[in-house]
């Protein structure tokens, strides 16, 4: 089994947060108003004219327009109506490089021919479920326990919020103890208790809306690389409950866009030992992304529960599961099980582990070991974020780019760099006013990547897949070039 990562060299993580620590000190620096003006009446107006009447029309039947945040960009959403490898078409007939890729799950490139083939067969001849169980379902479990050597067992669920879920009443069951601890800023899914301390770190409950806040009694956060701050709440816990699981993304909360240095997820793995809590590895974006052994693989930790999402369905529907060690994943048998009666953590889901999603995430495993997709993932990252780095070089830019692997990064505001300090609540007003502006030049400057062809994640995240070759990237650089030729100091 192939197992060559998605990281040719780790970046200098002290470098930077340095670099964006700067960032953030400095006046903003985006596409100008003039320039996106012009994009927005002679791109989107006239080029995505069909996208923009279908978006007019949805916003009567679905809030905001479109179901998934992820599709709202400025001016308005695109109406993509073809994926194909590193590519994406609207139903205007434009075409994109596709540095979105679903939001992270298409390793190999949207819509592989060879995982295709044998899903449609499945359409033939099962169809997309039965609510009964099938063989691809002992498949994709199967594969996976093969790909990752922390995990004894897999169950299946509907999404990466859902293997969070599941997670954190694992470990409860498991540890008798009451505390969940996460990394402040990072992102495990939109459930109550999970909704603490999201985007940047110290927010708490601030992002939480309808939310409860006596549901984060028993939820506290720490602050990113910072494992004297994960101890402090670790041994204050010991008084309150003690701490069920510390949930953890491997590469820095929301996919690395604050990174970790690399020894820091085995310090954290040190410190569950100790505090007795469960090490929970939040790998919904970089399961099989980083390598066939995800993120714990390249770091060298073995967690003891293991959150899956994304490429774990090769981008078909219900992507989600959570594996892990076979004393803490006998918690979530199904029917009846053998062994010692427990206690069973709730756990369902209609369509979870329907057969679709099980064959769809079963070949494209074996198709990316095949192929070694991760690793050509990360070798084309690389080259982008070196030819971004000279284009930043070029125009005298305060611009930040870098990538862990395939996961790329192109800071141009640092929203997320921010941070809330609870100990001077007095600076709180001024961070959420910095961050909400920097986030609108964030799509701004999103919107011009669009005008000139790009598809990003909210103009600062993208990932890259097999399907990208060398010969796109002069074609890519100059896109990019275009629009920074526009960039200028924003008015305060």
């Amino acid at each position: 089994m192939s197992n060559l990562s998605s990281i040719s060299q780790y970046p200098d993580v002290k470098a930077i947060n340095a670099a964006l620590d700067a960032l953030i000190q400095k006046p903003i620096y985006s596409i100008s108003k003039d320039k996106l003006k012009e994009y927005e009446e002679n791109y989107f107006e006239k080029k995505c004219a069909k996208s923009k009447a279908m978006i007019s029309e949805a916003m009567h039947y679905i809030p905001g327009g479109v179901q998934h945040n992820l599709a709202f960009n400025h001016p308005f959403p695109l109406v993509i109506e073809k994926a194909e490898g590193a590519y994406l078409y609207d139903i205007d007939g434009n075409r994109y490089y596709d540095f979105l890729q679903a939001g992270g799950p298409t390793v190999l490139g949207s819509n592989p021919k060879a995982v295709k083939e044998k899903t449609m067969a499945l359409i033939d001849t099962c169809g997309p479920s039965t609510g009964l169980f099938h063989e691809y379902e002992m498949k994709l479990a199967k594969k996976i326990t093969e790909s990752y050597p922390s995990v004894d067992m897999f169950r299946m669920l509907g999404s990466g919020t859902e293997g969070c879920m599941a997670a954190i009443r694992v470990a409860r069951l498991a540890t008798k103890k009451k505390n969940i601890v996460k990394m402040g800023g990072a992102y495990h899914g939109w459930s109550d208790q999970l909704a603490y301390g999201i985007r940047i770190p110290g927010t708490r409950s601030l992002q939480a809306h309808g939310v409860p806040r006596f549901v984060f009694k028993h939820t506290q956060e720490f602050f990113p690389n910072d494992l004297k701050d994960l101890e402090r709440v670790l041994k204050r816990n010991r008084l309150r409950g003690g701490t069920a699981g510390v949930l953890i993304e491997p590469v820095g909360p929301e996919s690395g866009t604050r990174p970790l240095d690399k020894d820091f997820n085995k310090g954290v793995e040190a410190l569950c030992k100790k505090y007795g809590a469960l090490f929970i590895f939040d790998e919904v974006v970089t399961g099989f992304r980083l390598g066939t052994a995800g993120a714990q693989g390249y770091f060298g930790v073995s967690p003891d529960l293991t959150v899956f999402g994304k490429a774990v369905a090769g981008g078909y529907p219900s992507a989600g599961g959570l594996g892990g060690k076979s004393e803490y994943m006998q918690y979530l048998s199904a029917g009846i099980a053998g062994g010692p009666k427990h206690k069973k953590a709730l756990v369902g889901g209609t369509m979870a582990a329907n057969p679709l999603s099980c064959a769809g995430g079963y070949y494209t495993i074996c198709e990316m070991e095949r192929t070694e997709a991760a690793a050509k993932a990360g070798a084309f990252a690389d080259k982008l974020v070196a030819g971004l780095k000279e284009l930043i070089k070029k125009y005298d830019l305060p611009f930040v780019a870098f990538n862990q692997g395939s996961i790329c990064h192109l800071e141009t505001v640092g929203t997320m760099h921010y941070f809330i300090n609870w100990k001077k609540p007095w600076t709180i007003p001024a961070v959420l006013k910095a961050t909400s502006k920097r986030k609108k030049e964030m799509e701004h400057i999103g919107a011009a990547y669009t005008a000139e062809g790009i598809i990003t994640l909210a103009g600062s995240r993208m990932y890259t897949s097999a399907a990208f070759t060398d010969d796109m990237l002069e074609d890519i650089l100059s896109r990019f070039d275009r629009v920074f030729a526009n960039v200028v100091q924003m008015e305060e």
